[in-house]
């Protein structure tokens, strides 16, 4: 009994040395992404396809806890210069989570009937970088998950360039009308309010 001890001591000293160590820290990113697409309203945990792109995106999948900036857009409207307002916020605040999603959008007979000229318009007039979505409905009976939720929780776009500011939990945390820029302070504090 006395040589086993020292024998099992040894033992397990040497699986210890052998081993390698669990990687828990490696781990961890994956977790907290599985356990965040869990807590993720069902109202984004759909697939849109990007604009004039084959490629889809889930916000869940892609955004689950980050708070997030929803826009209807459109690009012959005279609120479309606000996309540049929209791409300064995107580069002012990505870093600290806030992701920035346009869902284009015809309800208001003000995008172009080809999405290829759409997409010119976002990502080559204006610059766009953000998330930016093909063309769907964004009122009505017709409108889409995310835009229905957002109307029971504050109220449906009323035009073009409506900015939703929604909180990591999903519940927005304040509407804005398309007259509200970008670049404003009052846009700026509630943008500062939600971000860590």
């Amino acid at each position: 009994m006395k040589t086993a001890m020292p024998l099992l001591s040894a033992l397990l000293l040497t699986a210890a040395l052998i081993l390698p160590a669990t990687p828990a820290v490696a781990a961890t990113p994956a977790v907290a992404a599985t356990s965040a697409a869990q807590q993720c309203p069902a109202y984004l945990d759909h697939e849109f396809r990007k604009l004039h792109s084959s490629q889809s995106v889930n916000l869940c999948k892609a955004y689950a806890g980050k708070p997030m900036l929803i826009i209807n857009t459109a690009s012959h409207c005279g609120f479309t210069p606000q996309f540049k307002g929209l791409e300064a916020v995107h580069a002012k605040y990505k870093d600290r989570g806030l992701v920035v999603v346009g869902f284009a959008s015809d309800d208001f007979n003000q995008e172009a009937k080809d999405e290829a000229e759409a997409a010119d318009t976002c990502f080559l007039n204006y610059g766009v970088t953000f998330t930016m979505l093909a063309p769907q409905h964004v009122t009505g009976p017709e409108a889409n998950p995310v835009f229905k939720e957002l109307a029971l929780q504050t109220t449906a776009p009323q035009w073009n360039f409506n900015k939703y500011l929604v909180q990591a939990d999903g519940k927005v945390a304040q509407y804005f009308d398309s007259r509200v820029t970008p670049d404003s302070k009052q846009f700026t504090e509630a943008i500062e309010k939600i971000l860590p």
